[in-house]
């Protein structure tokens, strides 16, 4: 199989979603790589690198799409990348497909494989960890006086005492955010629905930090004395509420935080709206807010490598065995495959969107094979099938 590796082009974006070390893997398995040209290198990997493991490259995205069967990238399919989509080619990526209609549409159009990377991860995305970590130190950067924040040293200094931080969800992305905070001497408390998630995080902590059942009044009986807030929560899209209103920041002091690292549209934050790298924080009733969109990707060499190594397994899967048996083999793989062949595949973009779909399994023909299992994405179901 000829794969490909794109350059990313979305707005800060500097990932890539193969090192040299993985094209060197998937050379090794006897498939031919095509790179394009300059697609690791803000990430720290040069052209030279992945020539060396056997890679050829290609200048253009005009060539790389014309040419590969495969092809991965990490980001969406950019509206000016959607000409390219044709039938019967596989792309792997950051589709968020329940919160992008025309992204869908148009890979729907085309004909081809589509397979949404963030569903994937069996141990969840080395993103969500990257994330987790790094929204909380773009937090603490905009808690700086000179970012507009109000001034608060995350541990304090002698007389002054450090900052009271609430994260809000204890998944992976919570957990990263909560390991940098505490460590550096924050006061956190986590709010999650899961009380087995809060017992198991208070004992890795020794009952350090504080955890609390997540509710709206919870939230606004702690607002008072919070100065930074992280949103780790994935908000279900068919949600029209939200765990904190715009009225709800009133209850914080001028120059608190909200990090939100979810950033989903709609989220559990009604204030938060998608910035970018180049101007990432803006004010709503006196808190300010960093709502960037793709925070790993300020952290390009790291999230690439780790991204790379857990992708790797993946795609060796499908490239050795073909997709429809690495959907046989891998649970994951089979629920994040998002469209086939003109057909929509994804259960929570059918219920958002209110399109048909069918299963994965079904249209794959391999519904009474001994299937690996997988938990569902999400918690939304659709049953809008194809007729």
């Amino acid at each position: 199989m000829i794969f490909g590796v794109l350059k990313d082009i979305k707005e800060g974006e500097y990932r890539v979603i193969c090192t040299p070390m993985e094209v060197a893997s998937i050379v090794a398995a006897g498939h031919t790589v095509y790179i394009q040209a300059g697609c690791g290198k803000a990430a720290g990997f040069p052209d030279e690198a992945y020539v060396k493991m056997g890679a050829s490259v290609l200048q253009t995205a005009d060539e790389m799409w014309e040419t590969c069967d495969f092809l991965a990238k990490v980001k969406e399919i950019d509206p000016s990348e959607f000409h390219y989509l044709r039938k019967d080619q596989m792309i792997y990526c950051c589709i968020h497909p329940a919160g992008h209609p025309e992204e869908v549409q148009a890979i729907l159009d085309s004909g081809c494989i589509a397979i949404t990377a963030e569903d994937s991860h069996r141990y969840g995305s080395p993103n969500c960890e990257a994330a987790g970590k790094q929204g909380a130190l773009f937090g603490l950067e905009s808690m700086l006086t000179i970012n507009g924040g109000k001034g608060k040293f995350v541990g304090g200094f002698a007389g002054a005492p450090g900052m009271n931080v609430l994260i809000l969800g204890g998944g992976v992305v919570g957990q990263g955010a909560l390991s940098v905070l505490h460590a550096l001497g924050a006061n956190v408390t986590v709010m999650d629905i899961n009380v087995g998630l809060m017992r198991m995080l208070s004992d890795r902590y020794n009952q350090k930090i504080n955890t609390m059942y997540c509710t709206k009044e919870a939230i606004a009986s702690l607002l008072p004395q919070t100065d930074m807030v992280v949103n780790c929560v994935k908000w279900p899209k068919q949600r029209k509420d939200f765990l904190i209103d715009k009225e709800m920041l009133k209850l914080m002091e001028p120059g608190s935080v909200l990090v939100d690292i979810s950033n989903d549209d709609p989220g559990a934050i009604e204030s938060s709206h998608e910035t970018h790298h180049d101007d990432p924080r803006y004010v709503v009733n006196g808190v300010v807010h960093y709502c960037v969109s793709n925070i790993p990707g300020a952290v390009a060499h790291s999230t690439s490598v780790a991204l790379a190594s857990e992708t790797l397994p993946m795609l060796l899967n499908i490239l050795n065995n073909g997709l429809t048996e690495a959907c046989v083999r891998d649970g994951f793989i089979r629920r994040s495959l998002t469209a086939y062949k003109g057909m929509l595949t994804h259960e929570e973009t059918s219920a958002i969107q209110g399109r048909p779909w069918i299963r994965p399994e079904d249209v794959l023909g391999i519904a009474d094979r001994n299937l690996d299992p997988a938990p569902p994405a999400t918690t939304t179901r659709s049953n809008n099938f194809y007729k």
